[in-house]
């Protein structure tokens, strides 16, 4: 597209919104058009930029949205409102939103019907590098041991990390099996010796780490780590506008961030 993209944040009061807010006033590829909030937030009405004169508000009223790409960080509710947007609008998704049941993800999976989506647990583009990685290695590797660590700040309520999961998921289909059949996610008391093939996760919590994960494949004598570690929070927010920049445009469905680095891997 080599006219702006009219962007729509859902969710701009949190914590990536914010950080999307402030990458996005100095992209040129976008034209940022909504920031939307729920109708509870005290955000709502608040100028976005109050340093300038004639500022963007938040808003709840999806109805005077005019956008080509919607990005959410929001909620299940949030995401609901963003989703009816893009299906009466024909605009493209792009929701880091978690904690979303079976029927929203459903819904999710309907609407890649007719338009764009793209749905992940994790924005960072070295994320999803690293998701390749340990899945070719797990599959070079079928016999050794493998573990995934991660850590996050103390604040973090779920675990293991939807990162970890997916990378857990990443390694498991590599190997012709899933995470249902092989995943190990407590160990206590006298488990016993490690069961062949199983797949564990371990779970670090505290202070104010952003995340960190690492894969260990263990052999007789050697061993493979793989680590991926995020220092500051706006890497999310930069791989969702990169993200949402490819996307715009696109032909309806269920895309991913590998999709995006196969396609520039291809120079294409």
């Amino acid at each position: 597209m080599t006219q702006s993209i009219r962007l729509a944040i859902s969710g701009a009061s949190g914590r990536i919104g914010h950080a999307l807010l402030t990458l996005v006033r100095e992209d040129k590829r976008f034209e940022l058009v909504s920031a939307l909030v729920s109708s509870s937030s005290t955000h709502s009405g608040a100028a976005v930029f109050p340093e300038l004169p004639a500022s963007l508000r938040y808003t709840h009223a999806w109805s005077a949205v005019a956008a080509d790409v919607v990005i959410d960080f929001s909620g299940p509710d949030g995401l609901t409102a963003a989703l009816d947007y893009c299906l009466t609008h024909h605009a493209a998704l792009v929701t880091g939103t978690t904690g979303i049941d079976a029927a929203l993800q459903a819904k999710l999976s309907e609407a890649s019907q007719h338009i764009p989506v793209l749905h992940a647990a994790n924005f960072s583009l070295g994320v999803a590098v690293l998701k390749r990685l340990l899945g070719e290695a797990a599959a070079a590797l079928p016999d050794w041991d493998l573990e995934i660590i991660e850590a996050h700040h103390s604040r973090k309520e779920d675990a293991p990390s939807g990162t970890a999961l997916a990378l857990g998921d990443a390694a498991a289909g590599a190997r012709g099996t899933t995470l249902a059949k092989d995943a190990v996610y407590v160990r206590e008391g006298r488990p016993g010796a490690r069961r062949s093939g199983s797949i564990g996760f371990a779970v670090v919590r505290g202070g104010d780490v952003v995340g960190e994960h690492t894969a260990l494949l263990l052999g007789q004598g050697e061993r493979v780590e793989l680590s991926h570690r995020a220092t500051d929070r706006s890497i999310f927010a930069r791989g969702a506008l990169e993200t949402a920049a490819w996307l715009a445009g696109k032909k309806p469905g269920a895309y991913s961030i590998d999709d995006l680095l196969q396609e520039r891997g291809r120079g294409t």
